[in-house]
């Protein structure tokens, strides 16, 4: 099992003439830690991915890999695994020597290379395919094949930009369970790109999530969906229904808020809210449930009208109207005793005090 790179980013810049690509980007991965970097096009993911390569030269900032400055030291001297998108096999070799290419450069004994080459295509599941040329393997194997070349030589930080964007779901899906599978097993830093949130989530340890070169907020999948800072944070990660409302109350047990026509109970978690202030409420659609006959005494059940309605297999989604402007999603499960509504009926929607998200950024 390898040892992972502990890895800082500190305070990181790029700029292309008047364009800031990433912002004072400060970062520290632990060693053997699962990061992504998560965000929309334009986000600085990428650009920040390439500078940690060696592929990009920050304008400002430092870069240090197991506390050694990265700066001015060229990519070949860096000791980095890259993944991309592309796979970037070279065509005309089989997978064996594809795979051995890093160890051949580096002039490893040749019987050495056949048996790295060897476990590389075993920890990825492809032994037996050694002859192979790319052009006979399906994507997902291509890019199996990308990760064993890029591990064979026992780096310890793997770099992976938007590895799976070019495979079909079914096949992603099973691509991400496969590298933290490998992961594990490795025991490699892996900084892994990818505007996926799913994705993301999925997969990672922590998730630094950016908008226009700027870290937004560092930290677990769960605090990231259940905590989100920002709002920006709570639209992009995970499905959610944002309504801008007013602090009405405060008191011990927590705040009252209104929302429409009605006021909405929250939890004291709310912390920093005094009454007049303007806060954003995250709603997960999951959280919402329709409710028969008010659902009993429980707080924050409210009338609404179904505006749209969507089977989608395993779930349900319903668009609902509630007081005269606000329109929020509500996700249930398609299982027997379980509401159902069509578009135009008029229901009840449900949601726990402990359920509401609060941000005020």
């Amino acid at each position: 099992m390898l040892s992972g790179a502990a890895v800082e980013l500190v305070a990181l810049r790029k700029e292309y003439g008047d364009v800031e690509a990433v912002d004072r980007l400060s970062l520290a991965i632990d060693q053997g830690e699962f990061v992504t970097l998560l965000g929309p096009s334009g986000s600085g993911k990428t650009t920040t991915l390439m500078m940690l390569a060696g592929f990009e030269e920050p304008t400002a900032g430092e870069i240090m890999i197991d506390g050694q400055p990265m700066l001015g030291r060229p990519p070949y001297r860096r000791n980095i695994g890259v993944v991309f998108q592309s796979y970037a096999l070279f065509p005309h070799m089989t997978v064996f020597d594809n795979v051995a290419y890093p160890l051949v450069m580096r002039r490893v004994a040749r019987a050495e290379i056949r048996q790295r080459v060897g476990r590389a295509l075993e920890l990825v599941r492809l032994g037996g395919l050694e002859a192979r040329y790319p052009r006979q393997l399906s994507g997902g194997q291509q890019q199996r094949v990308a990760l064993a070349r890029a591990l064979v030589f026992e780096p310890p930080l793997l770099l992976m930009d938007e590895p799976l964007g070019a495979l079909d779901k079914k096949l992603r899906e099973e691509l991400q369970l496969e590298i933290k599978r490998v992961h594990r097993e490795v025991g490699v830093t892996v900084i892994y790109v990818t505007h996926d949130q799913s994705e993301a989530l999925t997969m990672s340890d922590r998730i630094a999530v950016m908008r226009a070169g700027r870290l937004e907020q560092y930290a677990t999948a769960e605090e990231l969906y259940e905590r989100p800072a920002t709002r920006f944070v709570a639209d992009f990660v995970g499905e959610a229904t944002l309504v801008d409302a007013r602090v009405e109350s405060r008191n011990p047990d927590g705040v009252v808020v209104r929302l429409g026509d009605g006021p909405v109970r929250l939890t004291a978690r709310s912390e920093g809210s005094s009454a007049d202030d303007r806060v954003t409420l995250v709603l997960r659609p999951e959280k919402l449930r329709l409710v028969v006959d008010g659902g009993g005494p429980a707080p924050n059940v409210f009338p609404a009208i179904v505006t749209d309605a969507v089977y989608l297999g395993e779930t349900t989604k319903y668009w609902l109207r509630v007081g005269c402007e606000t329109t929020v999603l509500v996700k249930s499960q398609s299982r027997s005793g379980v509401l159902r509504s069509g578009k135009g009926e008029v229901v009840q929607v449900a949601i726990d005090p402990r359920d509401i998200i609060v941000v005020t950024e």
